[in-house]
């Protein structure tokens, strides 16, 4: 390997290239020092190397039809092991994708909890309902579904006349009921001149569209540079390429302004790249490469997590890609970032931010795979704004000191303001700063806000801040403040819910749900951290505040399977607060099963007393238990560990513990 130094001309100030060393000052140097919690190293991902990986895979594959029986799932239901995160206490938390009736069930993805002994601890899944259709013959043809996706593709500014592929038949569950359905993937162009890959799904009984939603994710950033770097390089019969077989052999390529192919790889005859000048081929070759070997760092050395699917597999770059192309993208088909010019090809979307924002695109579709339109596509947006500004951070270079701002050298707008803001999305004129029931329905680069909002909240607190120079003033939609729990902690809260938590249709209270479980497990539940999570989603509203109506609140959102009429299973809370509990204690829980009348429900004080919340009864024939107790628990001492125990007393139906929590 080689280590290729980049030419960057300080001459070329108008294009925010400069030479000098990558140093920076500490992000915290404006700011009185805080102390932050430090995470509980057993809840951190492993770094696991791709051989221990795909034998965690083999494992859980082995075992997958025991899993599936264990959870309750039909007779025609299969599952397939897609992922698998192990923690340093010994927890996995296993990632499946299931079929029915050998078709893929879209939308019927999810995740198994289970501890060091392998005791299944809690399941999250993308929809609760019971996977099953009357039939798996349609009655819409194939080639009836791809007319209805091609005038769908049409409406939105593709030329296509046929699709990439025949449609295939799958149960379409995202959307909670499940329905037969054809998938049909549409190619070719968008109106910008994006590559296509539209999925739009159709009824398979009606022919109406059920769902479209673009699978090629996109996203603009800024052309600056970062000066004179080193870069991973590669020898090759006397030639040098930009090929870093340090990090998963990932290599760079040039297009040419061509929209199609892989392009020409990068070489070089002395490993001295680019001269920091738009016109020169080789320079934003470098800045994509340099980003991408940042990011892969980042994830490994802070996250443990190896390559963008932790398989040790880079994925590849592609730069030049059109005529005065203004965007960047990710695409799963080919597991490459592509990068345009920019206006008049002079501003190349190679920096930093933009490489980290596309290449986390792959690492969540590799992990919670959130579909890319309504709120889970703004979640798979911000999660890529999220990650590009954790990387800039942790690039620490001089030239490109790390900040909440989305694009904030390009200079898109002309008038020198970022693309988008963190602090205070709405600050763009289109992003939203908190949530509202329809903000599923607008673009996800813009309902993106809310997510962001919540990070930087969570990262910095609300207020008046200068982070490296930077001002920022975050506000809050409940004007009440927010303290925050640092950006290192957030970005491991961040990660951990995306990648054993969020599942494909995830949506804000989702994400909320995940989040709240992640800092449970990397603080204590209950905990300051915990409460500063609650604290930052109310202040997007998203949920309410941890101590809303005067008392103070512990949660338990991790799923807990509940066998068909098998044994007890218990959530536990753990409450650290002085005295009794109360004579009025509350006690929200949330249950979801197909028989409500099969379950038992107790809560159980931290001395074992037992408090009945609901008895079964053959008569109550509703779904779900979504209701609030209160208990006079006066007598207990409220420190300690409470349980929810639940048993399903009857056979046939299933369900889980969703969440719960008591109110002191």
């Amino acid at each position: 390997m080689a280590g290729g130094a980049v030419i960057a001309a300080a001459a070329l100030l108008a294009t925010g290239v400069q030479t000098g060393t990558a140093t920076a000052r500490p992000d915290d140097q404006d700011r009185t020092a805080r102390a932050f919690a430090k995470p509980d190293p057993g809840a951190l991902p492993v770094k696991l190397p791709p051989a221990q990986r795909a034998d965690l895979i083999r494992e859980a594959g082995a075992t997958r039809s025991a899993t599936a029986k264990s959870l309750g799932l039909g007779a025609k239901e299969k599952l397939v092991v897609r992922d698998v995160v192990r923690n340093a206490d010994g927890t996995t938390h296993t990632r499946y994708e299931r079929t029915y009736d050998g078709l893929p069930v879209l939308g019927g993805d999810l995740i198994v909890h289970r501890t060091k002994a392998g005791r299944t601890e809690g399941v999250t899944k993308a929809v609760t309902s019971r996977i099953a259709v009357p039939s798996t013959a349609a009655e819409v043809t194939a080639g009836a579904a791809e007319a209805r996706a091609l005038k769908a593709a049409k409406a939105q500014g593709s030329k296509r006349t046929d699709a990439d592929r025949a449609p295939r038949k799958v149960i379409w569950a995202a959307e909670g009921r499940p329905v037969l359905a054809w998938e049909t993937v549409v190619g070719g162009l968008q109106h910008d001149g994006t590559p296509n890959e539209l999925h739009v799904i159709t009824d398979a009984r009606t022919g109406g569209t059920l769902h479209a939603y673009q699978a090629v994710q996109n996203g603009t950033g800024n052309s600056q540079y970062s000066g004179t770097v080193t870069i991973g390089t590669s020898q090759s019969g006397g030639q040098y390429q930009l090929n870093d077989t340090t990090r998963g052999s990932h290599k760079t390529y040039n297009l040419g302004r061509g929209t199609s192919g892989t392009g020409t790889l990068f070489t070089d005859a002395d490993d001295t790249w680019g001269n920091g000048r738009p016109g020169e081929p080789q320079t934003a070759g470098v800045d994509a490469h340099y980003g991408a070997q940042l990011t892969w760092d980042y994830y490994k050395l802070v996250h443990g997590r190896n390559g963008i699917r932790g398989d040790g597999v880079a994925a590849y770059s592609r730069v030049h890609y059109g005529n005065n192309y203004v965007n960047a993208f990710w695409s799963d088909s080919c597991f490459c970032m592509t990068y345009g010019d920019g206006s008049g090809n002079a501003k190349p979307l190679t920096s930093i931010d933009v490489a980290a924002h596309e290449m986390t695109h792959g690492v969540t579709a590799a992990t919670a795979k959130l579909v890319y339109s309504g709120e889970s596509g703004g979640l798979n947006e911000a999660t890529s704004d999220i990650f590009a500004a954790a990387v800039e951070f942790y690039a620490n270079n001089s030239k490109d000191l790390g900040d909440y701002f989305v694009g904030e050298k390009i200079d898109i707008n002309g008038d020198g303001t970022p693309l988008r803001y963190m602090d205070k999305p709405s600050k763009d004129g289109v992003s939203k700063d908190s949530w509202y029931s329809g903000i599923g329905n607008i673009d996800v680069h813009y309902s993106s806000g809310v997510a962001n909002h919540f990070f930087y909240l969570l990262s910095e607190g609300s207020g008046q801040k200068v982070v490296n120079g930077v001002s920022y003033d975050s506000p809050t939609y409940d004007n009440l403040p927010v303290t925050g729990i640092g950006r290192a902690n957030a970005e491991k809260v961040w990660f951990k819910a995306l990648t054993e938590r969020m599942s494909s249709n995830t949506n804000y209270a989702g994400a909320r749900t995940a989040t709240l479980q992640a800092a449970a497990d990397l603080f204590g539940q209950g905990s300051t951290s915990y409460k500063e999570v609650a604290a930052a989603w109310a202040a997007v509203n998203v949920g309410s505040r941890p101590d809303d109506g005067g008392g103070s609140v512990f949660e338990n959102t991790a799923d807990v399977a509940i066998p068909d009429a098998g044994a007890a299973v218990t959530s536990p809370v753990t409450v650290s607060r002085a005295g009794n509990a109360p004579s009025a204690l509350k006690v929200d829980v949330d249950i979801v099963h197909t028989y409500r009348g099969d379950l038992v429900i107790d809560l159980v004080a931290p001395d074992g007393t037992a408090y009945r919340l609901k008895n079964s009864s053959s008569s109550d024939s509703a779904d779900d238990v979504k209701a609030t107790y209160t208990v006079n628990a006066s007598s207990e001492a409220a420190s300690g560990t409470w349980k929810l125990r639940v048993q399903d007393v009857y056979s046939i139906d299933t369900g889980y513990i969703n969440s719960w929590k008591l109110t002191f």
